[in-house]
């Protein structure tokens, strides 16, 4: 087992029986696993030109701004709908028990600028989709979608294909 996926702690039936959680937060907590993690997930694109780094709330909040100051570019939160006090683009999308909904400001991405997105977990890929298509409303160019941990057996990477798709972890 790689030392950072020794860093995930697996928590049976949360939130609801039956689901294994994948929790961060002693990856977190561990001051040279944090360092590695931001290391890895945007070692793939540091030649790439990014502009701007793209985190959704919450934990690619944690993430995103971590690997944007390491890139030396800004960073862009996508929020909860109500969240942001300006403008806003909503996207909604489909979750296994029902819809949910984001919000970026409209004015957050300039046409033409490279975007990475970051966020912890790919799963089915939903969030991870509707967050690229509210950049891309906005103009901006997704050179590369990055994930702490992939739970591969969810598919999400094939909701994600138009994409460079990077995962630190991958849970098979």
């Amino acid at each position: 087992m790689d030392a950072l996926e020794a860093l995930i702690r697996d928590v049976p039936d949360f939130p609801a029986k039956g689901i294994l959680f994948k929790d961060i937060t002693p990856l977190l907590a561990d001051a040279a696993g944090l360092k590695e993690t931001i290391h890895r997930l945007i070692e793939p694109f540091m030649g790439a030109g990014v502009d701007l780094v793209v985190g959704t709330e919450s934990r690619g909040f944690i993430f995103g701004t971590a690997a944007a100051v390491q890139m030396g570019v800004g960073f862009v939160p996508i929020r909860k709908p109500g969240k942001l006090p300006c403008a806003t683009c909503r996207a909604e999308y489909q979750l296994e028990y029902g819809t949910d909904a984001i919000e970026i400001h409209a004015d957050a991405i300039r046409p033409g600028q490279k975007v990475l997105m970051i966020d912890d977990l790919l799963a089915t890929g939903g969030t991870m989709a509707a967050s690229c298509s509210l950049v891309e409303q906005l103009g901006g160019k997704i050179c590369g979608v990055c994930f702490v941990v992939e739970l591969c057996f969810l598919n999400g990477r094939q909701r994600l294909a138009d994409y460079p798709v990077h995962a630190v972890i991958q849970v098979n």
